[in-house]
Parts: structure tokens; sequence; C-alpha cells
């Protein structure tokens, strides 16, 4: 059996995305600029996309901008709203400890280029303190940039008073969604957000695409310099298959998002009583979090063993963000929560999706003990007087 359940890190292309790309690999190949008919009728299709990703954010299509993934709306986002603000007397930027490295280290680079960064810290329920943003913001804050949801624990940020909090200052305000799109209920008319990252392998769609919202009046500079494409905001010929597939998934996400969250929260749910039933040891790590994710904490173990042994039984997990493995380091995630040494190393994050099933869930509860068990009789870090084995 092969179980998958690390979706926050991809997701499987849905079966109606792969069919609808198709005709654009052989049939439609003509370039959207172009003014022929030829052209033209595949520019219609970017138009249809561009409109079915503005209706899963309750946008205008006129405020989506395509690009080539997360990292770059995310890029685009603070990179270009600070270039095109250009004011000496604005150099503070405010993010969060616990943010993806797509912001994290954006913001750390500008750092090194002059700005004042503040990383605002989270408690161990991975929340934020919202006082503590208002005290932080002053006369020379120039840029917020918060997460929707976060990619690890899947904790929901209470992103509607952020913003409301950032907005009466007339600070621009940036939220990667990465994670929430598609996962939780986004209204961009009714909340004051100017920019909005999403990507679309993380709601069945291709690798290679995403889209920054980039709210009516907002000024932004673009990354890429080059021709009219995307309204000057983002030059280059359109990776047209990877944009209908991104609307795709969109419409889809849309359709389906009431039943699917109650789906995902009784999967996830189950996973966790079960872990928390048959493991000792474990800590659920993160509140309010997204339908579909978990993360625990088990003591005395190290997480890529158990990953490992996860896998050679066919079940797909991960340590946390796909973007920082290969790190011997614990989570930063993890870290600024204040999760134990003990237990940060064997954090495990279990990200659910449409297509998983009440077996596989079953699966995992099944065999998960053992192999826990076994890695903590093994392991140098068990104080002798929990009767770990010799």
């Amino acid at each position: 059996m092969n179980i998958y359940l690390d979706n926050n890190a991809t997701t499987m292309p849905a079966p109606e995305v792969l069919e609808a790309i198709q005709p654009f690999w052989c049939e439609y190949y003509g370039n959207p600029s172009s003014t022929h008919s030829f052209g033209g009728q595949v520019k219609r299709h970017i138009d249809s996309a561009r409109e079915k990703v503005a209706l899963l954010l309750n946008a205008t299509p006129e405020e989506i901008i395509f690009t080539a993934g997360g990292s770059e709306s995310n890029n685009l986002a603070i990179r270009g709203a600070l270039e095109a603000l250009d004011s000496r007397s604005k150099r503070h930027i405010i993010t969060t400890r616990v943010e993806h490295p797509a912001v994290r280290n954006v913001c750390r680079y500008l750092e090194q280029k002059g700005y004042r960064l503040t990383e605002l810290p989270v408690d161990r329920d991975g929340s934020l303190d919202l006082d503590l943003l208002v005290d932080s913001l002053t006369s020379d804050t120039a840029l917020v940039s918060i997460m929707w949801a976060n990619n690890e624990t899947g904790v929901v940020f209470p992103i509607e008073k952020i913003a409301e909090i950032v907005n009466s200052r007339n600070i621009v305000f940036h939220v990667d969604a990465v994670q929430a799109a598609g996962k939780i209920p986004i209204d961009l008319k009714r909340v004051p957000i100017d920019l909005v990252s999403i990507s679309g392998h993380k709601l069945h769609a291709p690798k290679g695409i995403g889209a920054l919202f980039v709210k009516k009046g907002t000024k932004l500079s673009p990354l890429i310099i080059g021709g009219h494409q995307e309204g000057g905001k983002r030059a280059g010929t359109e990776n047209v298959p990877a944009i209908v597939g991104l609307g795709k998934a969109c419409e889809l996400a849309l359709s389906h998002s009431s039943e699917e969250t109650k789906k995902l929260e009784f999967l996830r749910d189950k996973l966790e009583r079960g872990i928390i039933e048959s493991c000792p040891g474990v800590t659920l790590n993160g509140k309010n979090r997204l339908p579909n994710t978990l993360n625990v904490s088990f003591e005395y173990i190290e997480g890529e063993s158990l990953l490992l042994m996860l896998d050679e039984l066919g079940i797909s997990a991960s340590s946390g963000s796909a973007c920082t493995s290969g790190s011997l380091e614990p989570s930063h995630v993890m870290r600024a929560m204040g999760v134990p040494f003990t237990s940060a190393h064997g954090s495990i994050r279990f990200s659910l999706s449409r297509y998983n099933t009440e077996t596989e869930i079953d699966y995992v509860v099944k065999h998960l003990p053992a192999i826990v068990r076994k890695l903590r009789d093994i392991s140098p870090f068990v104080p002798l007087e929990t009767g770990r084995k010799r």
C-alpha cells in the first residue's frame, strides 16, 4: 500500500486538471500575445483561468498576476512593493518567526540591504500576540508580511484582524496564502489585504505555476522586466498549460470546499486520536489548524528515522517544510514555538488531501506504534528510569 500524507509539500494533480491541460501541449500551442486567431484562442483560455483564480479568492480578474509559483509570488509582492514605495523614510519590515523560507529569507536578505526587520514570536500553540504586532508598528513601517496558515503546523493566523490593524495605519500588507488557498475560505473583497500569494501545486494544479493578488491601486514594481505580459508586472510568454491547470484546480477547490473540509477534518482528527491514544510521549503542535494538517512530536525519537521506517511501509510524511529538508537542525517553526529539544527533532507532519481515505488512516494508526516503540528502545536519549531496553 502506498499512502501519501505529504500534501503540504505538493499535491497530486487532479485528473480533471490533467484533462484540461492536455490540448495546450499540442492543439492550442499559439502564443497568447500574437494578434492572429491562433494566439487569440489561447489568450481566451488564459482570461478564463484568471477569472477562476479570482473567483476562488473573491477578487477581480484584473487583480490576478500569474507567476511561476509561491516563491516568485512572495518575492514579487515583498520586493516589488518596497521598490515601488521607494521611500528612504520607511525602512521597516514586520513578519513572523514561523514564515516559510520564501518569505523569511527574502526579509532577511532585505535586512542585509539596510531594512530594519522585526520578526514577531509565537506561543507554544503557534499563535501570534496581536498586541505585540500593534506595538511593533511604527511611522517607518513600510510592509507587513504574515502567512495565512503555517505550512508545518497548519496553524491559521487571524488574518482578518491583522488586516484591520495594518490597514488602519496605511501600511502595505502581504499575505502568503500558499497553504490556505483552496483549504479555507478567502474573501479579498471583504478583508483589506494588498497582496496575496498562492501556488498551484498545493491545490492539485501543476508545479511551476502560481499567482499574486494585487489589490487595485497597490503600487508594485516588476522583478522580471521585458514584454507587456501580466499588465507589465511579470514579463515573459505565459506558461499556458500550467495557467489553465491552475484555473481548473481553483474551480475544483471552490466547488468541493464544504464537503472536502468536513472529510479532511474527520480524517485528520481520526489520525490524531489514533496516534495520541496508541503512542505515549506524543504532543500536538498547534491549535486552530487547517483541516488537513497534523503536526505531532514524538519525544526522544529522531524524526528522520521515523520517516524512513514509515516509508518502508509505503507511508509518505515529512518532518516539516520540503524547502528546508536536508538540514540537521530542528525546524525553525518548532524552535519558535518552544518545542523542547527532546521532542523538536521528532516532529512529524501529516498533511492530507481529498484523495486520502479512512482505510489509509487506519493503516497508519495500526503500524505507527510499533515503529515508535522500536525507535524508543534504541534511542540513547530516553532516560533509563522510563523503562527503555538496554
